[in-house]
């Protein structure tokens, strides 16, 4: 779970369903009940479940969600949009003096932030890995700021005075991140896309909306949170094994 243990609610997606690649052609969008939609690259339907799969097949079949049969309004083919030139964040170095956070001090400020809005530190520096690699002085040529590269107009929303300095930037970001995870009600790809395009774009769209670098950038974070998830596991195994 990509929130903390204490947190009562549960995500809707969980995020190793949702270790998917960007989305592939010939996508299906499927209605339901709630309002909400659920992009995906087909349905099948298994008893009085519709069972909706995330990667193409050729991928990975272990990629799906499954919802209830009656919840489902309807079923629709996602016309490909029209190819738009890739943006790459560029990052620059910022004249700004504020300290680099070591790995071992950003890691703490991850902690203390995650533990603060009860969202999984993992998950928080999986998104400072594929926002700024990490590095606190980073600005993009779109004026983002910082480790979790915040726009001027959010880092004031949140309360952030200074976004190059690493402790308002992770604190803001989580503040931000923890609203549109409540916004969507822990749906983490829709709070991942409109980390990435704005929620405007998500609600315009009901749902992760069909831009190349905001598919791409929900899949990159979900990959990395997986990985770092897993590695963890991995780690406490040994730890375990070697105690016994």
């Amino acid at each position: 779970m990509f929130r903390t243990a204490n947190d009562g609610l549960k995500c809707a997606l969980a995020a190793v369903l949702l270790a998917a690649s960007p989305l592939a052609h010939a996508m299906e969008r499927v209605t339901l009940n709630t309002g909400f939609t659920q992009d995906c690259v087909r349905h099948e339907t298994i008893g009085d479940h519709v069972r909706l799969y995330l990667v193409s097949s050729g991928t990975s079949d272990a990629n799906y969600i499954e919802v209830p049969a009656s919840s489902v309004v309807k079923v629709e083919t996602i016309p490909d949009p029209p190819p738009t030139p890739a943006a790459p964040k560029t990052l620059i170095p910022a004249l700004v003096a504020a300290a680099e956070p070591t790995a071992v001090e950003l890691q703490q400020l991850l902690s203390q932030a995650g533990e603060a809005h009860n969202i999984d530190a993992a998950l928080l520096a999986s998104i400072v890995h594929a926002e700024s690699g990490g590095h606190a002085h980073a600005l993009s040529r779109t004026g983002a700021q910082g480790l979790m590269q915040l726009m001027p107009g959010t880092a004031t929303a949140v309360g952030v005075k200074d976004a190059f300095i690493a402790a308002e930037n992770v604190e803001g970001g989580t503040r931000y991140l923890d609203q549109m995870l409540t916004r969507y009600h822990d749906n983490i790809a829709f709070a991942l896309a409109a980390y990435n395009a704005g929620p405007g774009a998500v609600d315009r769209y009901h749902g992760v909306p069909p831009f190349r670098e905001t598919r791409a950038y929900v899949a990159r974070v979900i990959r990395e949170f997986n990985r770092r998830k897993t590695e963890a596991l991995a780690q406490a195994k040994t730890m375990l094994a070697k105690e016994q």
